[in-house]
């Protein structure tokens, strides 16, 4: 009886690990063809970006990480300081709002400014005069999280959450994606904003999650033939 329950054990976990490392091998299949597909629209040349009447069909799986160009005139007196952790130490997102011709706006992330770079009040250097022409990355709107939690009232930002600044900010007709501007869009000769500072970043542990999967099922396997074997020399002894 308990070898029988031995080997349904055995064999249910030997199941059950091929099956998880067969996931995996799907996953590493999804995940690189993912990355593939982010590399090819980062490296893309710029595609004018989405206008209102293709705002509905904007998902990330569609869009982000698309290289996109746009032009129009910045509100400066409307922008918004996202706080942010980079390489270059701590300081903020310079999300400014970009109005075009046809009257909508896009919130565009200018790039990262150290502390300091704006006044104790928040009040930073005001950006481009006239019409300006941006290219960069099309990016998703970022809610608020839990340990990430914006506070519109105390003009606190965590995250690059479109919709809660636009309303904050008192904006309308607002895309529902921001624009993380490329290096070279600002090359006014400022240190900051520093734009082409998106991090591009999957993980990529697939490979190595199907290897454990399996050799598990193997060590299973190979249990099973251990015991198997020391049960049959035991019987042969008996005899």
């Amino acid at each position: 009886m308990a070898l029988s329950l031995l080997a349904l054990l055995g064999l249910v976990l030997f199941v059950g690990f091929v099956a998880l490392g067969t996931w995996q091998v799907h996953r590493l299949a999804w995940k690189t063809a993912l990355i593939a597909h982010v590399n090819a629209r980062v490296h893309a040349p710029p595609v004018p970006a989405p206008g209102p009447a293709d705002w509905a069909g904007i998902t990330a799986a569609s869009a982000e990480y698309r290289h996109v160009r746009l032009s129009g005139t910045y509100l400066d007196d409307r922008q918004t300081r996202v706080w942010t952790a980079t390489d270059k130490g701590s300081g903020y997102w310079i999300l400014t709002p970009l109005r075009r011709d046809d009257g909508s706006i896009v919130l565009v992330n200018r790039g990262f400014a150290a502390e300091g770079w704006c006044d104790l009040k928040g009040h930073c250097p005001p950006p481009p005069t006239g019409e300006v022409t941006v290219t960069g990355l099309l990016r998703i709107s970022v809610p608020s999280g839990l340990f990430r939690h914006n506070d519109p009232t105390t003009d606190t930002w965590y995250t690059r959450d479109v919709s809660a600044i636009a309303k904050a900010r008192g904006l309308h007709d607002v895309a529902p994606y921001f624009v993380d501007a490329d290096a070279h869009s600002n090359a006014d000769g400022k240190p900051w904003p520093e734009g082409g500072m998106t991090v591009i970043h999957f993980p990529n542990h697939h490979l190595n999650y199907l290897i454990t999967w399996y050799i598990l099922a193997l060590m299973v396997l190979g249990a099973a033939g251990y015991v198997a074997r020391d049960e049959y020399r035991l019987r042969k002894r008996k005899k």
